[in-house]
């Protein structure tokens, strides 16, 4: 794998390239998984990274968790969406609707040549047997948890406590960064896709947050 993605073509479009040659990894899917802290910008970023895909479905793990379960969702995931994407099935799974605070009716997500998982713990120990990649937004979470205080305004502030609290306590029981295949970094002009932990002999696998981006851009 190349050292960096910072070429004279689009850095997304180069790693959509290399994603559609990666062999099947959860039934005839190549599960991509867009994690980092909350506020990151994985959302963005995947939406990004799906259009140059051809529309490729994104799942969102907001859309699987809950105001009680905001990591507690992985016997929940693997039943409604891995399973039969492995078995090559379309999977239904049940979105979270946060102001009803309830579960909305199945939505489908059929097997396709590449689906992204995107939000924190996407990376986590479970899944990562099905992942093709695992792509980590490379920002310190000092600085994802401002933006994405700013981003929900004074109205989330009781929710963000509570969130920086539950984030803090799963990454240090399951971290995602030390298994990282990529490290996506925004940069004035874009993206840079770097190698991650797993991709770069001598990383320190212990470190457990994104807090020392590259600073690459």
């Amino acid at each position: 794998m190349p050292t960096s993605h910072r070429t004279r073509g689009s850095p997304i479009h180069d790693l959509a390239a290399q994603l559609r040659r990666l062999p099947p990894s959860c039934g005839p899917a190549r599960l991509i998984a867009v994690d980092g802290h909350a506020g990151s910008g994985k959302t963005t970023f995947a939406g990004q990274l799906a259009a140059a895909l051809d529309d490729a479905p994104v799942l969102h793990l907001d859309d699987i968790a809950t105001h009680e379960e905001l990591f507690a969702w992985t016997e929940r995931l693997l039943p409604q969406v891995v399973e039969p994407l492995r078995r090559g099935e379309t999977a239904h799974y049940t979105p979270y609707d946060w102001i009803a605070r309830s579960f909305g009716p199945p939505r489908a997500l059929p097997p396709a040549p590449v689906i992204l998982l995107e939000g924190v713990g996407a990376g986590r120990r479970a899944l990562r047997p099905f992942l093709a990649r695992l792509l980590w937004m490379e920002l310190p979470r000092s600085e994802a948890w401002t933006r994405g205080r700013l981003r929900d305004g004074e109205a989330q502030r009781e929710f963000w406590a509570g969130w920086v609290r539950a984030e803090r306590q799963h990454f240090a029981k399951d971290p995602s960064r030390p298994f990282a295949d990529l490290l996506v970094q925004q940069c004035p002009e874009g993206y840079e896709v770097l190698p991650g932990p797993v991709e770069t002999p001598g990383a320190d696998h212990a470190i457990t947050h994104g807090d020392g981006p590259s600073a690459m851009c």
